[in-house]
């Protein structure tokens, strides 16, 4: 383990230098040899076949440098008896020869690799990424009339073998078995982006590097792009700890970053920075080979001109610009003001201490969607509105809505999600919320709680057994309409987010639901509906605009009697 960081990575990638630190312990010499080897294969697919000497970026041999090179040797030379970076993580955009120069890599760990009969794997997220990493790597042997001798192709099993050692490389696509009976010594997955999006990719990538713990020499090499929507899953998990990593968050990390990106401020700038052509080849550092500026160009008009949407996915794959909100051309029109209102010190907690008065909105859904809460207080000395979200689901969306478990996974590791272990647990969990803040004296008394009038009852029942009653029955529970009857509150919030009178906790649950949500215009109204969000997940922002609505309202703080100074007066 060691100090990996490169806090000056942006000064650096400005220079025309790779986002790594000068003074890493490189072992020189096997660096050295690690390099030569890599610059001795052929380009397979280019004509003429050139060595990759000639037509490989410095930036790739860099990254060859540190992960052949960070290792401890024996005294004689012969044996690695350590590794002082165990996992490599680059993010590059695509048609940077991320895939060829991965193949590139996983050959020259065979050629250097010293142990007899040792096993690599080269693992792509499908079936067809794996046999394009396969043709490369075969290419390369066949390129060259020593490699053909030294190296056997098993094209039926996507196999190479060195006839000198028996040590193999496997290229296989990610699934559950990918590890079943291998113990490998380096491994190489490649964009590992696609993997968020599969429920198991955690498991499986536990499985990984877990299995080279057994060799001193054994590696874990991560290669991939940006997703082309909001990170989720593994991928989540890598990218934050190899930025933290970067940013010298994470003292004495075996993981060495290498990210081709910009810096999040840019990221997020309304300008747009990360758009103008002449910023490109910060992130693009392969061009001028695989690469030109020229050939980025109609790709990025035609995105441009087919409107956000397109343009953000396209940033995503060519320029590593992450996806924090996917607006589009039915977007919220609030979603573009919803990150710079973040206030992540608001915890429950946090709200109803610094609030005079607090609302409560609810919007339930089938055993297949999610059952939102939001909790929105005015502050007692700037009077801005402070928003709180959670959210509950059971066991069958997880089921029936299998290409978001992944995320819905990570909203619960953060505790803005809940999946129900029992029928009623969201029903109880929902009412100990607003009990609470009627506890706290806060709860608006006239109309306190406002819920979607469908699918609640079994919230009403069980808020009236703890003396939350109806607006009929004298209670604070009201219920909020519908559709375009909401139009207020959605267009209320957009101008609060804007003027920066609204601040919410920063959740990356109301991220990826602001995210979702798809505007209808009707007549001169609009509304956000559930089906018009498709397979995503709104729940939680319709529990918002409820709450929004009933704030609209201008609640009066609640009259907190007490009792003590009432009898003491009649003393």
């Amino acid at each position: 383990m060691g100090d990996f960081s490169c806090p000056d990575w942006f000064e650096r990638l400005q220079t025309g230098r790779p986002p790594l630190r000068d003074d890493l312990p490189i072992d020189e010499e096997e660096a050295r040899l690690a390099v030569q080897a890599f610059e001795r294969l052929r380009l397979p697919d280019v004509p003429g076949q050139p060595l990759l000497r000639d037509v490989a970026g410095e930036w790739a041999t860099d990254f060859v440098r540190v992960i052949f090179g960070l290792v401890v040797m024996d005294e004689d030379r012969t044996v690695i008896v350590d590794r002082l970076a165990r996992k490599f993580f680059q993010l590059v955009p695509k048609k940077n020869s991320k895939t060829t120069n991965g193949a590139a890599i996983m050959m020259t760990a065979l050629l250097r690799n010293r142990r007899p009969s040792a096993e690599f794997l080269l693992v792509g997220p499908t079936q067809a990424t794996a046999e394009r990493a396969y043709e490369q790597a075969e290419g390369m042997i066949k390129a060259d009339a020593w490699l053909k001798k030294r190296f056997h192709a098993r094209d039926h099993i996507k196999t190479i073998v060195d006839v000198n050692t028996g040590a193999k490389l496997r290229i296989r696509s990610f699934d559950n078995k990918v590890m079943t009976g291998a113990k490998p010594v380096g491994v190489l997955v490649d964009e590992i982006h696609e993997l968020g999006k599969m429920p198991q990719a955690r498991k499986v990538m536990t499985q990984i590097e877990g299995g080279i713990l057994a060799n001193p020499e054994g590696f874990v090499i991560v290669i991939t792009t940006q997703s082309d929507e909001p990170p989720a899953g593994i991928f989540k998990e890598e990218l934050k700890l190899a930025r933290m990593v970067r940013e010298g968050e994470f003292a004495d990390s075996e993981t060495l970053p290498m990210l081709y990106e910009f810096p999040v401020a840019m990221q997020q700038d309304k300008r747009r920075p990360w758009a103008d052509p002449a910023n490109w080849h910060l992130v693009t550092p392969n061009l001028g080979r695989s690469i030109t500026i020229e050939r980025l160009l109609p790709k990025f008009r035609e995105a441009e001109q087919a409107g956000i949407e397109s343009l953000s996915v396209w940033a995503s794959q060519h320029l590593n610009v992450e996806i924090g909100i996917a607006i589009n051309a039915d977007a919220w029109a609030g979603a573009k003001y919803w990150i710079d209102a973040a206030d992540t010190s608001l915890t429950l907690e946090a709200l109803i201490e610094r609030s005079e008065v607090v609302v409560v909105g609810v919007d339930g859904g089938g055993l297949d969607d999610l059952l939102g809460l939001a909790v929105v207080g005015r502050c007692k000395v700037t009077k801005d509105w402070l928003v709180w979200n959670k959210a509950w689901a059971h066991t069958d969306v997880l089921d029936q809505r299998k290409e978001i478990v992944s995320k819905l996974k990570d909203f619960e590791a953060a505790g803005d999600l809940v999946i129900c272990e029992t029928p009623t647990q969201d029903v109880e969990e929902v009412a100990d919320v607003i009990e609470r803040i009627r506890d706290a004296g806060k709860l608006a008394e006239g109309a306190g709680v406002g819920l979607d009038p469908f699918g609640v009852s079994a919230i009403v029942d069980e808020l009236a057994g703890r003396g939350i009653e109806t607006s009929q029955n004298g209670g604070p529970i009201v219920s909020i309409p519908q559709g375009v009857k909401i139009s207020g509150a959605i267009w209320g919030m957009e101008r609060k987010l804007k003027d920066g009178t609204l601040w919410h906790a920063g959740q990356d649950l109301m991220i990826w639901c602001v995210g979702n949500a798809k505007v209808e215009q009707v007549g001169s109204a609009v509304k956000i509906t559930k089906q018009a969000a498709g397979k995503a997940k709104i729940d939680p922002l319709a529990a918002t605009f409820n709450a929004f609505d009933l704030m609209s309202r201008h609640p009066s703080a609640p009259i907190r009697v007490d009792n003590d100074a009432w009898i003491a007066s009649y003393a």
